[in-house]
């Protein structure tokens, strides 16, 4: 049994790869991952150097993961930053550490395949990425943002879990957005209608194009706004590059939807979805003038128009959030599962993570009476 760690994904075949991580999940198909690279995204310049893994006997894959060797802590949405204090107050390096994950995208999905004609697949990776971790003097692995399937898996082999609140919607069979509505308390369901209303009256234009009904300019004029939006919130530049959006994202067909917002035949804002055939992901938002509840309509409402159109069950509208909850986004726990290279922090992550879950917990309980649907 062999451990191979691939530096880039074009070591491996787009069709193994796709099977292994259940093709239809955009963030890590083969050319999402490959479009990533490409555009300069994930190097080790950026702190996300692509280290794939896969252990392989003489006949058969038995496992692999996705793995991104980090040299930083950005762009992940599982904050571990006072880790990386407490590992420093004592003289040793966290990073790098070794991540698996979706870049950049807070979003559940598979993280781990196990050749199910191998009952001990997840057993043997999991001794694999410890010894690659003690070999090469990384602080530990961390596999954030797991499906159910891993979770479960995840907790039987001893790994510490956490756990964070999202606020994703849900699909109960509506008809229409007014069907939606009609479960609200009727405040919160005129507040809603308030606020589609003042965009209307604005004089805004919203439209939904899909796939490569997305033209070359909108993928240009979407990346400015993108670039727009984060030097005003943050003071630099996004995490992903022009040439993601002008060049990967047109190949992206099945998966892209874009929401673009103009008045008076002048484009000024949009907002980028991802979709798998049961999801709605909502992903990036850019602006170049603000307008009262535009950001609400065009990342909120026109997702959950879509999803009702398409037949999709669920809109995970991305990271944190507590205004989605008025607008019928509920509250879900998310998971991460971390092992830790350094025995002498073991106590106190066990610890760490036990009352994190405990308020986690608390918070999402507490999150849930403040949904807008009528009581009962």
């Amino acid at each position: 049994m062999q451990l191979h760690v691939h530096s880039t994904i074009n070591d491996l075949s787009a069709k193994d790869w796709d099977t292994w991580f259940g093709g239809d999940y955009p963030f890590l198909r083969h050319d999402f991952l490959r479009g990533l690279e490409e555009a300069d995204c994930t190097t080790a310049a950026s702190g996300w150097q692509p280290c794939h893994l896969v252990l392989r006997n003489d006949q058969d894959t038995v496992a692999a993961a996705p793995g991104f060797l980090k040299s930083h802590s950005y762009g992940e949405y599982v904050f571990d930053w006072s880790w990386a204090d407490a590992w420093q107050r004592q003289g040793l390096s966290y990073y790098p550490k070794l991540i698996t994950a979706a870049p950049f995208t807070p979003a559940t999905g598979p993280r781990v395949y196990t050749n199910p004609a191998y009952p001990k697949a997840l057993e043997q990776l999991l001794t694999a990425i410890k010894g690659l971790c003690h070999e090469q003097g990384i602080s530990g692995w961390h596999s954030l943002f797991n499906d159910v399937e891993s979770v479960a898996a995840f907790d039987t082999a001893g790994l510490h879990q956490r756990q964070t609140t999202q606020f994703h919607w849900f699909n109960r069979q509506y008809t229409s957005f007014d069907d939606f509505l009609g479960t609200f308390a009727s405040r919160k369901r005129k507040n809603l209608r308030r606020e589609r209303a003042r965009v209307k009256e604005q004089g805004l234009q919203l439209e939904t194009r899909v796939g490569d009904q997305i033209s070359a300019s909108d993928w240009t004029f979407f990346h400015h706004c993108y670039q727009m939006t984060y030097a005003k919130r943050s003071g630099h530049g996004g995490y992903l590059t022009r040439a993601f959006f002008t060049d990967v994202c047109p190949r992206l067909t099945a998966n892209t939807v874009m929401v673009i917002a103009s008045k008076d035949q002048q484009r000024l804002a949009a907002a980028l979805y991802f979709r798998s055939t049961n999801t709605l992901f909502g992903r990036y938002w850019g602006c170049l003038q603000e307008f009262d509840y535009l950001h609400f309509e065009a990342c909120y409402y026109r997702g959950i128009e879509f999803c009702i159109e398409q037949g999709l069950e669920r809109f995970d509208p991305g990271a944190q959030g507590e205004h989605k909850i008025q607008r019928g986004f509920e509250p879900v726990l998310t998971h991460s599962h971390h092992w830790i290279a350094e025995q002498g922090f073991e106590s106190a992550i066990a610890a760490f993570c036990e009352r994190e879950r405990q308020q986690v917990e608390h918070y999402r309980d507490e999150a849930r009476t403040l949904l807008p649907f009528k009581q009962g």
